[in-house]
């Protein structure tokens, strides 16, 4: 029977997970991937790891999923309004299977932070603290590639829109959040934990100054109100809805909260966080 099982492991953050776990010489017999499409699993079953279909949505395909594993990273769903009903059905498969502990991937400030995701992100903690479980909550803040998968859009425009108010963000690498997780599944752990985890924190116009070092293409930040921003990207497209969620995620990092001093994520990968400019410099390549 596997150790670690993962779930949305053909996502990005679940493949860089399991192939972490691989690279740390963990056997691959040890490691399950539970997939909704067993198909797009088929590089990591070529590397001995076992797949196992099993979905969010339907809570009777979980407890094959989750049986004999040890440890579970339950990698947070995707679909805003049914994350809570899927992710409880994965910790109740998981608490009648056994599972030692579960490591859950949260979001940064989840019981205080006015960030439109985090109310899914804190139920959740409140069903896991509820389960009996053993339990770590990985808190994670921003992806850099939020930013770095932009790339192409401020070359072209020359310009980065957004409505921080000059404040930070403590973004950090999907590879540096994926060490985070391993180090979470397989490290002894007395108790229950839960890590605030961010990298180095910069400001929208340090992202420009760092996009026009790397790229040679100068990009400027342009800071708006949030009602300003979301006007901005209605005119290039998005609905109202999505302008104006865009906007609100703008304004949790003008107030603050996207932004930490926890040294969490350098303690549990054992070095410095990804460097803005490396990132960049990756996404350019």
């Amino acid at each position: 029977m596997p150790t670690y099982a993962v779930t949305g492991a053909t996502g990005r953050l679940g493949r860089l997970v399991i192939g972490q776990l691989l690279d740390t010489g963990v056997p691959a017999a040890d490691i399950a991937a539970i997939v909704r499409s067993p198909e797009k699993a088929a590089d990591l079953a070529a590397r001995g790891v076992e797949i196992r279909k099993a979905t969010y949505d339907d809570p009777s395909t979980l407890p094959g999923a989750v049986a004999g594993v040890r440890r579970l990273l339950l990698i947070s769903g995707d679909t805003p309004g049914q994350r809570v009903a899927q992710h409880t059905a994965v910790i109740e498969a998981a608490t009648l299977a056994g599972v030692e502990r579960l490591v859950y991937t949260s979001i940064l400030k989840a019981d205080t932070t006015t960030n439109p995701l985090a109310p899914e992100h804190k139920a959740t903690e409140e069903v896991l603290a509820a389960s009996g479980l053993a339990y770590t909550v990985l808190r994670n803040g921003w992806y850099t590639e939020n930013y770095t998968d932009q790339l192409p859009q401020y070359l072209g425009s020359g310009t980065i829109l957004g409505a921080t108010g000059g404040s930070k963000v403590s973004a950090a690498t999907r590879a540096d959040y994926a060490a985070a997780a391993v180090a979470a599944l397989t490290r002894e752990e007395d108790g229950n934990a839960v890590y605030e985890l961010g990298g180095t924190a910069f400001t929208f116009d340090e992202l420009a100054e760092t996009v026009t070092e790397v790229t040679g293409t100068t990009v400027v930040h342009r800071d708006l109100s949030a009602a300003e921003l979301a006007s901005a990207l209605e005119n290039v497209g998005l609905d109202a809805g999505t302008a104006g969620f865009v906007a609100a995620l703008d304004h949790s990092i003008a107030i603050g909260e996207l932004a930490t001093d926890s040294d969490d994520l350098s303690r549990l990968i054992g070095r410095p966080s990804t460097p803005l400019r490396d990132a960049v410099r990756a996404a350019r390549a």
